[in-house]
Formats: C-alpha cells, sequence, structure tokens
C-alpha cells in the first residue's frame, strides 16, 4: 500500500484520496453541463465572442483558486471554503458562508438528477424522469456512505468520460480543419469562421458582455478540490498540483474546445437548447452522434450530484464542529464518512424528486437561482479571506505559504470586480433579476437563521 492510500485519520477522516483521484476531480470540476449543452445558447448569444469570455472569467477563477490554494497549503482542512470564511471574516460570514455553498450544491444536485432522467428518456422515453431522478440519487447516496475512496473513483471516471469526450471532439475537429482529403465535409471548416461572419464581436460587443452571467457559472465545481483538502493524500503537495494545471485546463477544455467547435461550423449554426457537441459530431459524419453526447451529458450531470452530495455532507459536519448546525451532524460513520450531513442533504435533495412530479418548469427556476448568486458570495469570500490572511502574515500574527497568490492584493481586486460586474449584469435578464430576488430572500432567511442560533446561544450561557 502506498502512501497515495493512507490510513492516516486526520480530524476523523480518513485521507483516502490519492494524487491521481484529487487531480481527476480537479480537471473534472470544471467540466459540466454548462459547457457539453449550455455553450449552445451561450454561442447564439455572444457569437465567436464567447472564447473571450470564457478566457476572461476562466483568469478570474484561476485568480480565485489560486487564493484558494494559498489558504490551503496554509491549513488544510475539509470544509475550508467555510473555515477560512470563519476565521478571517467572522462568525456571520462564516456560517452564512458554509450554508450558501450547502445550499448551492443541494440545488444543483436537484437540477443534475432532473436532467439525467431526461437523458435516460432518449434511450427509455417510457421511464418518468422522476423515478429516473430518485434511481440516481440513491445509487450515488448509497456510494458516498460506502466510503471516500468510492466517491473518489466514481468521480475519477466519471471525470475521465468528460475529458476524453473533450479531447476526442478537439483533435477530430483539428483533423477536419486540416486540408486532408477524406476527413469531414468538403467546404465549411474553417479558422475564418471565427471572423468572417459579422465579425469576432458578430453579435456586438455588449451581448458579448451579457454572456459573461452564462460563462461564469459553466465554472461551479472548479473550487471543489477545496473541499477534498481533509481527506487528500499529502494535500500540501496534491492540492498544489491540482490548482497549477487549471491554466491548462482552461485553456484547453473551455478556450480550445470552443474555437474547434466554432471554426468547423459557423457561430449561426449553434442555439439555445441543442448542444453545440451533437452539431460538430453530426456535421463531421460521425455515427450516432446524439447517443454518444447525450451519454456524456448523462455522465456529467451523475459527477455534478456525485460531487454534490460529497461536498455538502463534509459542509455541514464542518459546519456542526463549529455550533453553526445540529451537534448530530458531526456523526462520522465506521468507514470516516460524515453520515448524518450525507444524510441529510441527500433528504433535501428528494424534494427535487417531488418538484420533478408537481411542477418541474416553474420551481426550478427559483431552486436553482440560490446557486447563481450564492456560488458568486461563496468565491468572493475566498478572495476576501485570502486578502485578510496576507494582511495578517505582513503583520506577523500568521505563517506565510510558500504557495502564493502572484500579484496580489491588485488580482484580488480586479476578480472582486469582475465578480461585481457579473451581479450588475445579471439585472439586463429575467432570469437573472429572478436569480438575485431569490438570492437576496435566501441570504435574509440565513441572516435570520444566524441571529436565531445566536440569541438562543446567549440565552443557553446565561442560564448556566
Amino acid at each position: 500500500m502506498t502512501s497515495e492510500t493512507t490510513d492516516v485519520v486526520e480530524d476523523g477522516y480518513q485521507r483516502g484520496l490519492s494524487a491521481r483521484t484529487v487531480q481527476m476531480i480537479a480537471i473534472g470540476g470544471a467540466i459540466g453541463t454548462g459547457l457539453f449543452y449550455g455553450a449552445g445558447g451561450a454561442i447564439e448569444q455572444a457569437g465567436p465572442a464567447l472564447i473571450l469570455a470564457y478566457l476572461v472569467a476562466g483568469l478570474a477563477i484561476f485568480v480565485v483558486m489560486r487564493a484558494l490554494g494559498e489558504l490551503l497549503i496554509y491549513r488544510p482542512v475539509a470544509g475550508s471554503i467555510s473555515e477560512y470564511a470563519d476565521e478571517f471574516l467572522g462568525k456571520y460570514l462564516g456560517f452564512t458562508n458554509g450554508w450558501t455553498y450547502w445550499a448551492v450544491w443541494t440545488t444543483t444536485c436537484m437540477a443534475e438528477i432532473t436532467v439525467a432522467g431526461k437523458y435516460i428518456n432518449y434511450w427509455f422515453p417510457s421511464i418518468p424522469v422522476w423515478v429516473t431522478a430518485l434511481v440516481v440519487l440513491l445509487v450515488l447516496f448509497t456510494a458516498n456512505l460506502i466510503s471516500v475512496k468510492v466517491f473518489g473513483e466514481a468521480e475519477f471516471w466519471f471525470s475521465m468520460i468528460k475529458v476524453v469526450a473533450i479531447i476526442g471532439m478537439i483533435l477530430i475537429g483539428t483533423l477536419v480543419l486540416l486540408p486532408i482529403a477524406g476527413i469531414g465535409p468538403d467546404a465549411g471548416p474553417s479558422l475564418t469562421n471565427l471572423y468572417g461572419d459579422g465579425g469576432f464581436f458578430a453579435t456586438g460587443f455588449n451581448s458579448a458582455l451579457l454572456s459573461l452571467q452564462i460563462v461564469v457559472f459553466a465554472y461551479v465545481g472548479v473550487e471543489l478540490v477545496g473541499v477534498t483538502a481533509g481527506e487528500a493524500a499529502d494535500p500540501k503537495v496534491t492540492l498544489r498540483k491540482a490548482i497549477n494545471t487549471l491554466p491548462f485546463r482552461i485553456g484547453l477544455f473551455y478556450v480550445g474546445a470552443l474555437i474547434v467547435i466554432l471554426s468547423v461550423r459557423g457561430w449561426r449554426n449553434y442555439s439555445e437548447g441543442n448542444s453545440p457537441f451533437v452539431e460538430v459530431f453530426a456535421y463531421i459524419g460521425i455515427p450516432g452522434a446524439a447517443g454518444i453526447v447525450n451519454f456524456i451529458l448523462l455522465t456529467a450531470a451523475l459527477s455534478s450530484c456525485n460531487s454534490g452530495i460529497y461536498s455538502t455532507g463534509r459542509m455541514l459536519r464542518s459546519l456542526s464542529q463549529r455550533g453553526d448546525a445540529p451537534k448530530k451532524l458531526t456523526t462520522l460513520s465506521s468507514r470516516h464518512v460524515p453520515v448524518a450531513g450525507i444524510v441529510l442533504s441527500a433528504g433535501v435533495m428528494v424534494l427535487g424528486v417531488i418538484v420533478n412530479i408537481i411542477d418541474p418548469a416553474h420551481a426550478f427556476a427559483y431552486i436553482t437561482s440560490v446557486s447563481t448568486v450564492g456560488i458568486i458570495f461563496v468565491w468572493s469570500s475566498i478572495l476576501v479571506s485570502h486578502f485578510i490572511y496576507r494582511r495578517r502574515v505582513a503583520a506577523g500574527a500568521l505563517p506565510a505559504s510558500d504557495y502564493r497568490l502572484p500579484g496580489a492584493p491588485f488580482t484580488t481586486a480586479i476578480a472582486l470586480a469582475f465578480f461585481a460586474m457579473v451581479i450588475v449584469l445579471l439585472f439586463f435578464s429575467e432570469s437573472g433579476r429572478i436569480a438575485v430576488v431569490v438570492g437576496a430572500v435566501w441570504f435574509a432567511g440565513v441572516t435570520i437563521g444566524y441571529f436565531v442560533l445566536t440569541n438562543r446561544r446567549r440565552a443557553v450561557h446565561a442560564g448556566k
């Protein structure tokens, strides 16, 4: 047995996530249905300029991850995102951050088990979506209860399928663009498609700017590697390597994939509701293109929900250990898994199955809006926590990390300004305005919960 799968236990957890697994979680965490499916609508809105939008958003995400990486090297701990907010921003923001991150992944998982049901309908149209959603949730729930290694292996192979799909599309698309006889259509694919139909900003600069609100949320999940800190083998080495590959992943999987997609076929051939991957595979002439991409989309949905169950269980336990959630949620199973947190999270996710039965179209628009504003809040809290950490290091109050965010605090400020701009952009679309309103209601509810909990604590202490 190597050190990668050591049974050393810290904080009750088992360091059962090998370097290989953490690397693949980091790679797969940034690849989801937002790229495989949602990019069609984004291309329709922004045209070729979507490439630039993904690049700019990716740079901001890289700043977030390097800031998180510096904090992780300073103190690698499970539930790290909420733990740092609690340490550097105070009890209220630690409480709000933890519960908001839990809500982000809970609502995301609700949405993903729904779309998994729809993907299954491609092959088996007679099976109700809610039945598939329930089965998917039960299977992934059971896998997460067995051990962290089972979660890690499942996520490894889910991510592997997504990575192979993107690399395969890029390689095949590149061959089509090369002047090799007999590969792909005889005419049409060309790099001139990136600028030859209305220019690079074919739909206008404002449309490209507004696409940022879609693009940013395609990166949700990239921060998941931080949640693995308490269970990763040799975290100070493993996490550093995982974060260092982020620029390459953004460049290849998002920017590279979009360059190929938009070169093989002009931007006018893509639209909302249609996967650009299906369009490219079908155009090139790959048999069963729709079925292949449908399988990839199903894999992406399963991967996202698997990550959701994992991260919410750890976050609830972290909150519980600080007194921000019921004490029963600190419970670990004999396999070192936060069983109580996973059970509660999965129980709430069952609401997604019920919503599927009652009114999926309207209810989900509101449920998933929590994740829209919530993830920007979480990412921003990482940046502010890092800023305060650096100030305390400069004052000699905390040890410095040897894995530093380049250009801080200027890069930190620029990334925060970028996220603030994205929030403003939300007001320019109907779905964005819904997200802002629902997000405001969520934060109001969390704030009330915090003060109720605080007053209860004071009453308990006063009675002693």
